[in-house]
């Protein structure tokens, strides 16, 4: 199946298992609504791998409703080329909800959005940019 036919789970639980723990640290840059990290443990500046996470909250309007919140994550792994000069590779999450939908949809909403990312049936997606 690709992404024309692609079913994800609504309800379900997911966590990765395996791999290396990433360790993020504040490296002190200014983010206005959040705050910007960086793996200390990669020595070399250039190719520090670093996420800017964002908060907005929701805001009441002048007709008495509220604005959806705003929650963004962009991860960066930079990576130094043949002919020396650095690229930027970017991944980004942003989820925006109204504050009447409830926490338990909400974190579902994340979950349907690690599928998205991580689901066998969008691999050909990611790695090609097929839509079948």
């Amino acid at each position: 199946m690709g992404i024309r036919t692609m079913t994800v789970k609504t309800g379900a639980t997911m966590g990765p298992t395996g791999g290396t723990d990433l360790v993020f640290a504040d490296d002190g840059t200014t983010v206005q609504n959040g705050v910007h990290i960086v793996v200390p443990a990669t020595a070399d500046y250039r190719v520090r791998e670093n996420a800017t996470v964002k908060y907005r909250a929701p805001t009441l309007n002048s007709d008495g409703s509220y604005s959806k919140d705003k929650k963004s994550i962009t991860y960066v792994v930079p990576i130094i080329l043949a002919s020396g000069k650095v690229a930027f590779n970017t991944i980004r999450v942003e989820r925006e909800c109204h504050p009447e939908f409830s926490a338990a949809n909400a974190a579902n909403l994340n979950i349907i959005g690690a599928q998205l990312l991580c689901d066998s049936e969008a691999a050909n997606f990611w790695s090609t940019g097929s839509l079948s």
